[in-house]
């Protein structure tokens, strides 16, 4: 195992990931910007080195200063979180190079399964379904509109260097295909420094439904089940909760198998999480494979008692699976919400700020992950994730109860600041999410039907 580990990365998975450290007995030493020089990681590392300011290419995207540090410091192995460089094959490649090993998929199995098209086509020759589209990226428009028009409208065009719900464009009709596609592109190239795009068929009452995947480099894989990810706001997920409900335990267990299936095929080692959509005559189409931690593994976390950070750094470390799919139980359910400071009145515009009281839930089978406490300073340079509030009960009805009870437990004060949270209690009460019969459009369903909810708390002062 590991002596230490470089933590490339801020907030409450850098937290999170340094206390499995310290159960692990590994000394953790958190790179961070000057923003977040007196973060909650910062405080609980055993060592802290300041990489750049504030915003993130200086920073956490830097990427001389990020293996400088590591080196520095003496780490062993560097863990990139999720975000930033996690899926940056440039980034895993650099810290082979410099003798540290990267706590993620090797460099070449992320520079494949990074390009979102390649991707596809790959798991598409290994037998796993794929919605109609586009075989490759398109560089003609011209070539793009006439492959929309045959597979039908709506389409969905995506960045191939995409990810984290960015990168995405709608098209209804083929009157609105080449405004979108460049809009798409556009965006691509200004977000991803690559504005290569394809296209699939967009389905309109569809589940996200997503697999988390465990691979050794000895040939051996799990899948721990899966995550319904279906509430989302412009692709970016509010709620994930496992099991997903409503869906035949016979499906679920196929797309698993698929996902080790594709896995296997692939070299994969480390955690990672393939994601479907499911269509509504019930099948399931492969969409992408996403090369790192997912913000939601808490939820996979609370229903199988594994350890996910502790099961990365453990295959990184060379160490086989400690476990086989028959040692796999999940128990109960579990269901988690992003608490965001952003302000549901205002089009859910971003809303940092200083936090004056900062109160999360207790209780039984409760847990939260954080960065936040009194007097941090929520800055405008990084995303507005501010906690995760993950419940589990022995059934779904149970633990949508204690996680309202949850919400309704939470506080966060300060002036300006808003948070999601009276948003997120609508959400979980609405009878489409009550059922479990909800899809990707229920927030969007629910904005169009109502105007965004009052923020329970206004604060125009400074």
């Amino acid at each position: 195992m590991f002596s230490s580990i470089l933590i490339a990365n801020r907030g409450e998975i850098a937290l999170r990931v340094a206390r499995t450290c310290h159960e692990l007995g590994i000394r953790t030493i958190v790179a961070h910007s000057t923003a977040d020089r007196d973060s909650a990681a910062v405080r609980f590392a055993d060592e802290a080195i300041q990489i750049g300011p504030a915003p993130a290419k200086d920073s956490y995207l830097n990427i001389p200063a990020l293996v400088e540090a590591a080196l520095a410091t003496g780490a062993e192995a560097v863990h990139p979180g999720y975000g930033f460089l996690s899926e940056d094959r440039y980034f895993a490649e650099v810290c082979e190079a410099a003798g540290l090993v990267f706590i993620g998929p090797p460099a070449e199995v992320i520079g494949r399964l990074g390009d979102k098209a390649q991707a596809r086509t790959i798991m598409s020759e290994v037998g796993l379904p794929v919605l109609p589209g586009s075989p490759e990226t398109l560089d003609s428009a011209a070539e793009a509109k006439a492959l929309a028009d045959s597979i039908g409208y709506p389409v969905i065009i995506k960045a191939a260097a995409g990810g984290g719900g960015r990168g995405m464009g709608i098209a209804r009709h083929g009157g609105e295909f080449m405004r979108v596609y460049g809009e798409t592109r556009a965006h691509a190239q200004a977000t991803f420094g690559d504005g290569r795009v394809y296209i699939e068929r967009f389905c309109e009452t569809a589940r996200h439904v997503e697999i988390q995947i465990l691979c050794d480099r000895y040939g051996n894989a799990v899948h721990l089940g899966e995550r319904d990810c279906s509430v989302q706001r412009r692709h970016q997920k509010l709620v994930e909760e496992t099991p997903a409900p409503g869906l035949p335990a016979e499906l679920t267990a196929e797309m698993g198998a698929a996902a080790v299936r594709g896995a296997l095929a692939t070299g994969y080692v480390g955690a990672g999480t393939f994601e479907f959509i499911v269509d509504q005559d019930g099948a399931f189409h492969f969409m992408e494979i996403n090369c790192r931690l997912q913000v939601e593994h808490p939820v996979t976390e609370m229903v199988t008692g594994i350890d996910l950070v502790r099961e990365q750094i453990a295959v990184a470390a060379g160490r086989p699976l400690s476990f086989t799919q028959r040692d796999v139980v999940r128990t109960g359910a579990a269901v988690e919400c992003r608490i965001n400071t952003e302000d549901p009145a205002r089009n859910f515009a971003p809303a940092p700020g200083t936090l004056t009281e900062f109160m999360v839930p207790g209780g039984p089978f409760t847990r939260v992950d954080t960065h936040g406490r009194p007097g941090w300073q929520v800055g405008p340079h990084y995303d507005s994730l501010l906690a995760k509030v993950i419940a589990w009960g022995p059934d779904r009805e149970q633990a949508l109860a204690r996680m309202d009870r949850c919400l309704a437990e939470m506080r966060v004060e300060g002036p300006r600041v808003h948070t999601n949270t009276a948003f997120l209690r609508e959400v979980l009460a609405h009878p489409l999410f009550q059922d479990g019969k909800h899809t990707t459009s229920l927030v969007d369903q629910m904005l169009t039907d109502g105007a965004p909810p009052e923020s329970p708390h206004h604060h125009d002062k400074e």
